[in-house]
C-alpha cells in the first residue's frame, strides 16, 4: 500500500494509523534516507499508542524503550551484534520499530511490516508499506 504525506503532520498520522495494526505486538522495519521521516512516523506510532514520553532518535544511544515499544536505530550497528535482538524479538507483545534494519533481515520475526520512506520534497513523502 502507498500512500503520500505532504507534511510532518501527515507522516505522524499515518503512524497513528499503523499503530493500530501492531497495537498487539510486532516489528517494522523502516527504511529511507536520513531526513526521510522516519523517526516522524515513529512519533506519530507512539501517539497512537497512548504513550505520552518525548520521542527522540536513537541514533547515538541505538536502542530506547518506551513502556512496550521498542525504538531501534542501527544506523551505527549495522549488524546489531551486542544489543540482544534475539531476547527483544522474542517477546511478541513488543512493538518494535527498527530503522535501518538491512544488516539484521535473516534476525526478523517471520511476520513483519516493512515501511519504506521516500523524500519527494522537503515536505513531502512517499509511504510504501508492505507486510511479510
Amino acid at each position: 500500500m502507498k500512500v503520500r504525506t505532504k507534511s510532518a503532520e501527515e507522516t505522524r498520522e499515518y503512524g497513528k494509523k499503523l499503530a493500530k495494526k501492531i497495537a498487539g505486538g510486532g516489528v517494522v522495519c523502516l527504511y529511507g534516507d536520513l531526513g526521510a521521516g522516519k523517526t516522524t512516523l515513529v512519533q506519530g506510532v507512539a501517539e497512537g499508542l497512548g504513550i505520552k514520553r518525548r520521542m527522540v532518535s536513537p541514533t547515538f544511544i541505538v536502542v530506547r524503550k518506551y513502556d512496550r515499544l521498542w525504538h531501534i536505530d542501527l544506523y551505527r550497528v549495522p549488524g546489531g551484534e551486542g544489543l540482544g535482538l534475539e531476547d527483544v524479538f522474542s517477546d511478541n507483545k513488543n512493538i518494535i520499530l527498527i530503522e535501518w534494519p538491512e544488516g539484521i533481515v535473516e534476525m526478523l520475526p517471520k511476520h513483519y511490516f516493512e515501511v519504506r520512506i521516500k523524500l519527494i520534497s522537503p515536505d513531502e513523502r512517499e509511504i510504501d508499506e508492505t507486510i511479510h
